[in-house]
């Protein structure tokens, strides 16, 4: 490439990335203006007389060394914001995977035998209404230690959407699908393969969503109660306990900030997987 085509290259390059942000500048206005509106009425509220919780800038001042050097490790708990979270989501990245596997397979076969349904959605629905806090010490008490104790607690609380919504997808197959399938005389790997998993994708899909995002919640609930170990949700207890309201507060930032990313992940996995008709 010669020096001329370097340079028209470069341009070529600058304009696309500012025609781009050109068109996503008209999405992000509104967001940035009520974020500003939230964070003045906030800092108005703390200058209130008798307010108890810091603001804004009160909470960048008390915190500016965990936003500006997340990655320190001291040792034990004691480590930045980046390993609390790391920590958190390596629990929901294996418990949510076991889901996943539990849940989509347990689905399809409840889905696709009704006696095998009728016998077992009453113990679904009873367990699926059990808060993630309650599990905890049911976990405690069977495993004795707080790390598998809190990848159960995971694990629990996230297969419920899946299994249920793989349920519903399997029994919400076209009955044109199956008569197609019995005129073809599909063998049953040919079926599940070629018409009940994509039949099923979208709803499986809409369960593997809810899910991650409950998976996000119950570990941050199952760390606050357990103790000595790193992760996001006992930082906060940790804080909590030492009377560091402002770290409480940049933690509940964060998990805001990665669960929204987990979310958009989902989603983004979703429409590269599902074919275009069924989005």
């Amino acid at each position: 490439m010669t020096l001329a085509q370097k340079r028209s290259a470069s341009p070529r390059l600058s304009n696309g990335f500012i025609s781009s942000l050109q068109k996503q500048f008209p999405d992000l206005i509104p967001p940035t203006i009520a974020i500003a509106i939230f964070l003045i009425i906030w800092q108005l509220f703390a200058w209130t007389p008798g307010a108890t919780l810091p603001g804004p800038i009160q909470v960048i001042q008390d915190t500016w060394v965990l936003i500006f050097w997340p990655f320190y490790d001291r040792g034990g708990i004691d480590k930045g914001l980046f390993w609390q979270i790391l920590a958190s989501l390596q629990r929901v990245a294996i418990s949510y995977t076991l889901a996943a596997i539990v849940g989509i397979g347990l689905g399809i076969l409840i889905g696709v035998n009704k006696t095998m349904s009728k016998a077992l959605d009453p113990i679904f629905q009873l367990l699926r209404t059990v808060p993630p806090l309650a599990w905890v010490p049911i976990s405690l008490a069977a495993l004795r230690q707080n790390e598998p104790a809190a990848l159960f607690v995971i694990f629990i609380t996230a297969i419920w959407p899946i299994l249920i919504n793989t349920a519903v997808g399997v029994t919400q197959i076209p009955q044109d699908y199956n008569n197609v399938a019995k005129v073809l005389q599909l063998s049953r790997k040919e079926y599940f393969t070629n018409i009940l998993i994509p039949a099923a994708l979208p709803y499986i899909f809409t369960g593997l969503r809810i899910a991650i995002g409950l998976a996000w919640l119950a570990i941050i609930a199952a760390e606050i109660v357990m103790s000595g170990i790193v992760g996001i949700g006992f930082f906060i207890w940790d804080a909590y306990q030492n009377n560091n309201v402002s770290e409480v507060i940049l933690a509940l930032v964060y998990i805001g900030v990665v669960g929204l990313v987990l979310d958009k992940m989902m989603g983004w996995l979703q429409n590269k997987i599902l074919p275009a008709e069924q989005k």
